[in-house]
């Protein structure tokens, strides 16, 4: 199974959770600016990106390639994940529920988030994401 992880990170907190999530899946790891190739190419990706402004995803360069992407995903083993520092995942919430109405099945069924800077236990559940993501 080839596997990817996409991720935008503003402060390195989605970062260190793409690393680990990387990690769990044995997967290529892409910033959203440095992926250059396709989705189609992919059997599995787990996508991350934190909270901004008013709980929303990052409106410059990730929002614009998920929306681009988003159509090729059905059928595939997809992840989210992402880190926020305000709020109470309302940002998370409407990307799985974004993902499911449009046919797109998420591996746990949620996305999977961090407060602020992700912990030991945070970065465990990243591996396991990871790991569930290729079974």
């Amino acid at each position: 199974m080839k596997a990817a992880v996409i991720y935008w990170s503003g402060t390195g907190n989605t970062e260190q959770m793409a690393k680990a999530v990387a990690e769990g899946a044995n997967a290529e790891l892409f910033t959203v600016s440095q992926f250059s190739g396709s989705v189609d190419d992919y059997d599995a990706i787990a996508f991350g990106c934190p909270a901004m402004g008013a709980e929303v995803l990052e409106e410059d360069e990730f929002e614009p390639f998920f929306t681009a992407n988003e159509g090729k995903l059905s059928g595939k083993k997809i992840a989210l994940f992402g880190s926020y520092g305000w709020g109470d995942g309302e940002w998370m919430r409407e990307w799985v529920k974004r993902c499911t109405d449009n046919g797109i099945s998420i591996v746990n069924g949620e996305g999977l988030m961090a407060n602020e800077s992700p912990n030991d236990d945070d970065l465990a559940k990243c591996k396991e994401l990871g790991e569930t993501l290729v079974k």
